[in-house]
């Protein structure tokens, strides 16, 4: 019986704002060079959208993406013409935590040492995923102002941490340990989990207690815990040890951010938000970065390798592989936007991988 070729993938592409507006159109192109069989629909969720009618996300909206497509390309959000930043809150916030996108995946992963600002790192050396918690901390926005205004103002905010959210991104870290190698083919086979348990005491005991009964599960897989202060200092003293990291949602927010400047900044970064078995969205590191948008100057190789990542959670391996390897010779070859050395332009540079990728 012949083998029934598989559906083409869809892909949702919502550009956003900013910079995103640029590089999107770059990896899709890329993608579109790689010979993918996927179907892209585009949506105009902006600031851009927002100012002109009101509307952040449409009725439906996220019901619809879950429905209708098997992943999301996402830009960046944020327009400094939108004050409170809403549109930014409801659509980026919003997919995140409406449709359960519980694991923020963050591969730290140094192409070329030229990009590295520490002395004598090879890309051996910097090669390690970063699995943040996506959809409880402080980011739920739980809290509130008292006395506004007065000098006895009082502000809180809450770090929600449950038992469900902190187990399943554990376990989730584990799993990918397990199933995941790194560039060089060699197994992954450390989870190191990091918090700030001796300040925040009763969040922390629940990490604690959950990673300890979990990696009981993965005898295998060797075990570590950091101080979120102590990680930092070793992030940039020495990336060599980092294996796997799972953290919570604040901490893994910041210490991407520091990890993307030993893989050339955060042009150079990619990142999954992913619920197995769902809809899920990819987005460069990067922000919107209004100083530079309408330039020609950010660096798309972000969001090209954001593509990749997508791709690689569809199962489309082959074109993965030729797009990894056009970025990597692009960066090599300083065919790529000036902060990672190079001299080409945004849609230059895009315009330089497809075709590397298309003789491929």
């Amino acid at each position: 019986m012949d083998q029934q070729k598989p559906s083409r993938k869809r892909i949702a592409v919502i550009p956003g704002d900013g910079i995103g507006q640029e590089v999107i159109p770059q990896a899709l192109k890329v993608v579109q060079a790689s010979g993918a069989d996927v179907e892209m629909s585009e949506f105009d969720w902006s600031a851009d959208r927002y100012l002109r009618d009101g509307t952040t996300v449409p009725p439906d909206g996220f019901a619809m993406l879950a429905r209708d497509f098997d992943a999301i390309m996402a830009g960046a959000f944020g327009d400094p013409r939108v004050k409170t930043n809403i549109h930014a809150k409801e659509i980026l916030l919003g997919m995140r935590f409406k449709m359960d996108l519980y694991a923020n995946v963050r591969p730290v992963r140094l192409l070329d040492e030229s990009l590295c600002p520490l002395k004598g790192v090879e890309p051996k050396d910097v090669d390690f995923i970063v699995i943040r918690e996506n959809t409880e901390g402080v980011y739920t926005d739980a809290g509130g102002v008292f006395k506004q205004g007065t000098p006895d103002e009082i502000a809180i905010q809450e770090d929600i941490n449950t038992r469900k959210g902190v187990e399943r991104i554990i376990r989730y870290a584990f799993d990918y340990c397990e199933q995941n190698t790194k560039l060089d083919g060699s197994p992954r086979s450390r989870v190191l989990m990091c918090d700030k348990s001796n300040a925040m005491t009763h969040a922390g005991s629940l990490w604690q207690r959950v990673f300890k009964e979990v990696s009981g599960e993965f005898p295998q897989i060797e075990t570590q815990h950091m101080y979120v202060d102590a990680l930092c200092i070793q992030m940039v003293r020495d990336p060599r040890p980092f294996d796997v990291i799972v953290t919570n949602n604040m901490f893994g927010d910041i210490i991407t951010d520091l990890a993307a400047g030993l893989q050339g900044g955060l042009g150079m970064a990619a990142s999954g938000n992913i619920h197995p078995g769902q809809t899920s969205m990819f987005e460069p590191v990067h922000g919107s970065a209004p100083p530079i948008a309408g330039k020609n100057v950010a660096n798309p190789f972000g969001a090209i390798l954001t593509a990749a990542m997508m791709l690689a959670h569809l199962g489309l391996t082959k074109e993965v592989e030729k797009i990894e390897a056009a970025v990597l010779e692009a960066v090599r070859q300083k065919k790529g936007t000036q902060d990672i050395g190079g001299t080409l332009g945004t849609r230059e540079a895009g315009e330089w991988v497809a075709t590397f990728v298309s003789r491929r």
